[in-house]
């Protein structure tokens, strides 16, 4: 039939491809055909699934799959497929066959990573009687929005952590190292920033050379429950430098923008875990040990409104207009030092 079909597509409503959980997914397959073709059908799939996929330290390939969507459809033909099928004749021509499909609630977001993805796509088959099977294929994204007005209240309200510890040689210089940090809130969509206070207070007699407040995301891979893989990468840093031993260092009101990012909800995804933090990093002079302090954090798609609907945009806040769906920075380094 390779001469007798023109085209074969799958054509999308939405020029975007982009959808939400519990939107319809609708389109048509088109069929050009240049004289009359007998088939014995036209079917329609539409799958969603995650899969992590990598080589252990024994060079073995570790692999694993979960499905979001499994579900077929028969666009043109009845009765059965194989031997005895009836066969429809095609006139020359156009065709354009129909579909629409509700897609399920809870449907994790797409995600392309170096060891695991979360995809959903559409296929079309088209059967002759000689047996001969056309296929076509198109993916479309799923977008699972997080809605800040919709979690939590706490995530609305300062996030505090602290941490004190010994540096220094023992009965040298040692002493204790002492830090707290606060962030304005929990919660937080790209464009916006994130206001960091601090605390230092430096009783050792080793200087602290840099203090970093890091945002990172981190992307963990599951298999079978059990942890096979973690990467963490730097999105965005603030630093301010020495504090001298014996003396403190205060960060007032400092403001960390958060850039464009991907809208990350992988709920409903059991394989890949995607989660964004900010570290604050005291790095002490020479070979001593850094202190690091951890303060998770949500980023969101949609920011909190006011009561009257209207969004309360702090100063430095610059939603931006298009958000990106894919990660550009998963080929960069890990967390810097």
């Amino acid at each position: 039939m390779t001469r007798k079909l023109k085209r074969f597509l799958i054509l999308l409503d939405n020029d975007s491809l982009l959808y939400l959980p519990g939107s319809f997914l609708s389109g048509r397959v088109l069929l050009e055909l240049e004289e009359d073709t007998p088939v014995l059908g036209l079917f329609f799939y539409i799958a969603g699934e995650g899969v992590i996929r990598f080589a252990d330290r024994g060079q073995g390939k570790i692999s694993d799959k979960e499905n979001y969507i499994d579900f077929s459809m028969r666009l043109l033909g009845d009765g059965p497929s194989g031997p005895g099928a009836r066969i429809v004749v095609l006139s020359p021509g156009v065709h354009s066959f129909p579909f629409k499909l509700g897609l399920p609630l809870g449907l994790p977001s797409t995600f392309l990573g170096k060891h695991g993805w979360v995809q959903y796509f559409c296929k079309a088959s088209l059967k002759e009687p000689s047996g001969v099977v056309h296929k076509n294929q198109q993916v479309f994204i799923i977008m699972n929005p997080i809605d800040l007005n919709l979690e939590p209240a706490i995530l609305m309200k300062p996030f505090l952590c602290e941490i004190e510890d010994t540096i220094g040689v023992p009965c040298l210089s040692a002493g204790p190292v002492s830090c707290r940090i606060r962030l304005d809130r929990g919660g937080y969509v790209p464009g916006e920033c994130i206001c960091i206070y601090a605390s230092i207070e430096n009783n050792s007699k080793v200087t602290i050379k840099k203090t970093r407040a890091v945002l990172t995301e981190t992307i963990q891979y599951t298999s079978k429950s059990k942890m096979m893989e973690t990467e963490t990468r730097e999105l965005a840093s603030l630093q301010k430098g020495r504090v001298e031993a014996g003396s403190t260092d205060q960060w007032r009101n400092e403001m960390m923008h958060i850039p464009p990012l991907p809208p990350t909800n992988l709920r409903g995804c059991h394989l890949i875990r995607v989660q964004y933090d900010v570290y604050f990093i005291i790095k002490p002079k020479g070979l001593e040990k850094e202190l690091k302090l951890q303060l998770p954090i949500m980023i969101a798609t949609y920011p909190v409104r006011n009561n009257d609907g209207t969004l309360s945009r702090k100063k430095g806040t610059n939603y931006p207009t298009v958000l990106p769906m894919f990660r550009p920075w998963m080929n960069t380094n890990s967390l810097k030092k």
